[in-house]
């Protein structure tokens, strides 16, 4: 598709890109009370919470310590993206130079291709993916609403292999493989900004200005070896949701509500933070 990359964005439009990013780093509020929640003593959920979601709850933290390591069963299928990616393509070449346009992809195209496309494209890719999984979520917290313990139980490990889908596949629409662990440690990252207060935003933004910088990446990856510290906080928050599930009727609208702005805020993490690492190549590669 070289007829594609004729539509790249130009330094002084990156440049723009790269501007309206940082500003949405800094307009970053702190979590409302519904997240704060989550930062109460953990002794009080431990004792509110019923064994069935502590145990569903303690298989989330060993199933995010798989997934970093190996990628486990949450990885996605890079191929789906893919072909998203190619008729997001087709479909610009198309508007921009009419129907018969020659749009045929190249005989080899993968991630590699796909990292060279407009940021139009991937941003368009990425808008459709996280609109399908947020629409997802949201039945899926209303229908756990409805059933009790049992059905919120089942719901967690589903919402926390949607969160790891939906940010993995943030990764393949900007030209980033989740198969590669320095990717994993990324997108755990993705989730702790999205659950973290305004001071835990502006540590991960800390570290991940650092992320691409090979001197500076065992610096990084060090940090992840108290991952667990990470995904604590992030059980805990989501422990508190899940209870609130268990209040008759209102648990509907609280499981509707939770799962929806879980999806959303770290497909929009991801989206503006994997953004922001292929914006910052290309200007790399064009000062070159």
């Amino acid at each position: 598709m070289k007829q594609v990359t004729a539509f790249r964005e130009s330094q002084e439009r990156l440049r723009h890109e790269l501007k309206t990013i940082e500003a949405w780093e800094k307009a970053q509020k702190d979590i409302f009370f519904w997240e704060k929640l989550g930062r109460w003593p953990f002794m009080l959920l431990d004792r509110l919470t019923p064994k069935m979601i502590k145990d569903k709850l303690e298989q989330l933290l060993n199933e995010l310590g798989s997934f970093i390591q190996n990628g486990g069963k949450y990885l996605v299928k890079e191929e789906t993206v893919l072909n998203k990616l190619k008729k997001t393509a087709r479909e610009h070449v198309i508007r921009q130079n009419g129907a018969d346009s020659d749009v045929s992809p190249e005989p080899t195209w993968g991630l590699k291709q796909a990292a060279e496309l407009p940021l139009t494209i991937m941003d368009q890719t990425a808008d459709d993916i996280t609109s399908g999984r947020i629409t997802f979520a949201t039945a899926q917290g209303a229908t756990t609403g409805i059933g009790g313990v049992f059905t919120i139980a089942a719901d967690i490990p589903i919402l926390l292999g949607l969160s790891l889908k939906v940010l993995q596949e943030m990764a393949l629409c900007y030209g980033f493989n989740p198969d590669e662990k320095q990717e994993r440690i990324f997108i755990i990252k993705c989730m702790q900004f999205a659950s973290s207060d305004i001071v835990g935003k502006k540590a991960v933004l800390e570290e991940l200005a650092l992320f691409d910088d090979p001197s500076r990446q065992a610096q990084v990856f060090s940090q992840m070896q108290g991952w667990r510290e990470v995904v604590n906080t992030y059980r805990d928050q989501f422990g508190w949701k899940k209870l609130l599930q268990m209040i008759p009727i209102a648990g509907i609208l609280f499981g509707s509500i939770a799962n929806r702005s879980a999806i959303r805020d770290v497909a929009e993490a991801g989206k503006m933070l994997y953004r922001k690492r292929r914006i910052l190549m290309r200007l790399v590669e064009e000062e070159s």
